[in-house]
């Protein structure tokens, strides 16, 4: 069974015949937590740093660094009982844009808002494929924990 997370999603199971899945991740970034003790998985899929104007997230919290990995980490303690303690994390994409000049660093911002949230929460990260100028598609095996990660370059 696959679990697609979308732009803007988080998905947690603990489902372990379930793979979560991401696709095209270029600036975007994924951050998948795992619980080997409760056997749970989950991901997010995040396409800025923060809301606009330090707005409230609103109806897309996973939409965002600042308060998608909150909500990644509290859906897991929910529904599980996984502890930030036990929890390995990945960190995934945040490419740069293949143009030659990339003005907006969407990519960069992504991942220096996401390590910030992560470090805030006091949390490690055990596994990462980041930067660089290739989209990532992420699927994570929840049986195993394991990350599997394919690449194709990014077109303009």
């Amino acid at each position: 069974m696959q679990i697609t997370v979308g732009i803007g999603e988080c998905a947690v199971t603990n489902e372990t015949a379930a793979k979560l899945k991401t696709y095209a991740l270029g600036s975007c970034v994924a951050v998948t937590a795992y619980s080997r003790l409760h056997r749970a998985a989950g991901m997010v899929h995040i396409a800025l740093p923060s809301p606009p104007n330090n707005e409230a997230a609103g109806q897309r919290p996973a939409y965002y660094a600042s308060t998608g990995i909150p909500l990644l980490l509290e859906k897991m303690r929910r529904e599980f009982g996984c502890r930030r303690t036990e929890l390995l994390v990945g960190v995934y994409g945040g490419a740069d844009s293949a143009r030659g000049k990339d003005y907006f660093a969407i990519g960069k911002k992504n991942l220096t808002a996401v390590m910030r949230v992560l470090s805030d929460m006091s949390l490690t990260v055990s596994s990462a494929a980041v930067g660089g100028d290739v989209s990532r598609t992420v699927e994570m095996d929840v049986a195993t924990g394991n990350v599997t990660i394919t690449t194709q370059p990014i077109l303009i």
